[in-house]
């Protein structure tokens, strides 16, 4: 039972994403919703990505420095860990749960609003491909403004842990600066983008499968955006393992 109700929802889901991506009627009305929604999801997100990304990155470096250092490690471990950390899993993997919550429960209870209040229905009467309309703006724009939220993060990182630095006195700034250049492979900051990719179209597209499919009131509206972060995030832990073995 419960395996048919999941292939049944992927069936709606992959016959929305069929709707959904199909070439926009108007394109001045498309890029303008398109600007609106980057802007909305993307750009307004900026802020709390900043503070959360600094005080992990400090939290990273004072936590690696007290468990991991010792004096068979080179004093520069502390540095080479932060950035690798960083990089390689919060700036992307760990980011984008968090934006799964915010950005995802936001999606899912507008879309819903619209569907419980009858105005997607009004947008079918009238012969406008409602999927493409809504959804369609919301999936590019996230997927447009994730990569500069992940080079935000990982920089916003980098920053905190020399906060702790020169603030904290935990490790000299010149060995934080060693180990954060020690080995550096650019194709890690590549593969965070590349994966960033991917789950912001998965924070975009399922919440708003959600939305638009949810039936009855306002009290499923809110169950229908719960049910959009959890898979959402499920989904972006899931593709996280096979994506970070497909790219490494």
């Amino acid at each position: 039972m419960v395996i048919y109700k999941w292939l049944n929802s992927l069936g709606r889901y992959l016959e929305l994403m069929g709707r959904t991506f199909q070439r926009p009627e108007r394109m001045r009305m498309f890029f303008k919703e398109y600007l609106k929604e980057m802007a909305q999801l993307g750009v307004n997100s900026i802020g709390i990505v900043l503070l959360i990304s600094f005080f992990i990155g400090a939290v990273i470096c004072i936590q690696m420095k007290l468990n991991i250092q010792s004096p068979w490690m080179p004093r520069w471990t502390t540095g080479y860990v932060t950035r690798e950390i960083m990089l390689l899993e919060f700036s992307s993997s760990i980011m984008c749960l968090i934006l799964a919550g915010k950005v995802g429960s936001n999606i899912a209870s507008e879309i819903g609003t619209m569907r419980v209040t009858q105005q997607i229905d009004a947008l079918d009467i009238m012969g406008v491909n409602s999927a493409c309309y809504l959804i369609l703006p919301k999936v590019l724009g996230l997927i447009t403004i994730m990569p500069f939220l992940v080079i935000f993060s990982s920089a916003t990182g980098i920053l905190g842990a020399y906060g702790t630095a020169y603030i904290g006195h935990v490790l000299s700034p010149e060995d934080l600066t060693a180990g954060l250049q020690h080995a550096f492979n650019p194709w890690f900051v590549w593969m965070s983008i590349i994966k960033s990719l991917f789950f912001a179209f998965i924070i975009s597209s399922v919440p708003s499968y959600f939305g638009y499919t949810v039936e009855g009131g306002s009290v499923n509206v809110g169950k229908a955006s719960t049910d959009a972060v959890v898979s959402s995030s499920v989904l972006i832990l899931c593709s996280d393992v096979f994506l970070t073995q497909l790219l490494s």
